[in-house]
């Protein structure tokens, strides 16, 4: 099928003028700036914070750049992805007439976004083993529909949703196909990175906040043709990543070597993790995962998640989200968080069969 990006714009988006700048006006040094009315004084937040960032993050973007072996006018730097999924809404949807589908159970952020863009959401549910149930996919593509959105590795199942289903359904879509990689630097396998030449209307986004430890910074990042991107760079507001985050992360990008290292031992330990909780009576199944989290059904879920938060440790209870019945998800912690997790699932599991054995003791009296 025939990619026309034209068609799907909104013709607003298409005729708007971005918010101009003083920053964006101007490029080049200087050593006094009277452009932007910021406070020439400085700022009690520390040297440098009195400025307005670069609006378009254009150092850090050549540095990503030049580490995904991409042009930097592929990539979209935001306010986490989060930003970016509600600019690909705003962009390509009507707020009241187009269509998105999503395929629950997934990130909830994009059922969010969709209902704040009043914009319909067509829902296809994964199989039962969380795979893409690719044809029906296909089959609920409508005239109205302009977005699709898939998440691999999938939250919060942790699975990789098959490379060849998320091709085809782009091959089969006039629309923008959304494919989420926020936990993809845990799972073995190459990015949708390196389809987007062939196929123009994928969009891959990433985030710094998992693998690379900033989440507290928020930055997210989106790939995608660069038309796709100026767009984006178009409707974002005009200083959306501040000059504290962008700095940040340009000094975490030289440290590769030890995110590789955090990888490594949270893989490590997410095979230990699992070896240990399929000991455990009260654990039921271990899903398969490529992030750095389980998704775990148990038992008795409610009980579980209560009993480990007197113990001071929280978990996420995803029990009321489709095909996840009794599940938690558990994140990855360090090898001394992963053990007094294990401790303390071990006590309740013992604490369980004590209940179990008591009323039988008893009726023998």
């Amino acid at each position: 099928m025939t990619f026309e990006l034209s068609k799907l714009v909104r013709p607003n988006i298409a005729r708007l003028k971005p918010y101009s700048s003083a920053r964006s006006e101007f490029e080049g040094e200087a050593e006094i700036f009277l452009d932007a009315n910021e406070n020439a004084f400085g700022s009690p937040a520390g040297a440098g914070f009195n400025r307005y960032p670069d609006p378009l993050q254009k150092e850090l973007k050549a540095k990503i750049a030049e580490m995904r072996g991409i042009r930097a006018d592929q990539i979209f730097i935001g306010n986490g992805s989060d930003e970016a999924i509600d600019l690909l809404f705003r962009i390509f949807c009507e707020p009241g007439r187009d269509e998105c589908i999503i395929c629950p159970p997934t990130y909830g952020m994009y059922r969010v976004s969709a209902e704040i863009n009043n914009v319909t959401i067509s829902e296809v549910p994964l199989r039962k083993d969380f795979s893409l149930h690719t044809e029906a996919v296909i089959g609920s593509i409508g005239s109205r529909t302009k977005l699709i959105f898939i998440c691999s590795p999938n939250n919060p199942t942790g699975n990789l949703m098959d490379r060849d289903d998320i091709v085809r359904i782009a091959k089969s879509f006039n629309g923008i196909v959304v494919v989420d990689e926020a936990y993809a630097e845990f799972a073995d396998v190459e990015s949708l990175i390196s389809e987007m030449s062939r196929q123009p209307n994928i969009v891959v986004l990433r985030t710094f906040s998992k693998a690379w430890g900033m989440a507290g910074l928020r930055v997210g990042m989106a790939f995608a043709d660069a038309a796709i991107i100026e767009l984006m760079n178009r409707v974002k507001p005009p200083y959306n990543v501040s000059g504290i985050a962008q700095r940040a992360v340009l000094s975490a990008l030289v440290s590769v070597e030890q995110i590789t290292s955090w990888i490594t031992e949270t893989v490590r330990e997410r095979t230990r993790l699992a070896d240990e909780l399929s000991r455990l009576s009260i654990v039921e199944t271990i899903y398969p995962s490529d992030a750095n989290f389980l998704l775990v059904r148990t038992t008795d879920s409610a009980r579980i998640y209560g009993e480990l938060l007197i113990s001071g440790i929280v978990v996420r209870d995803r029990s009321r989200v489709l095909l996840c019945e009794e599940c938690l998800r558990i994140t990855v912690g360090t090898p001394e968080e992963n053990d007094r997790l294990l401790n303390a699932l071990r006590s309740i599991e013992a604490a369980g069969s004590a209940d179990e054995v008591l009323p039988i003791l008893l009726g023998g009296i």
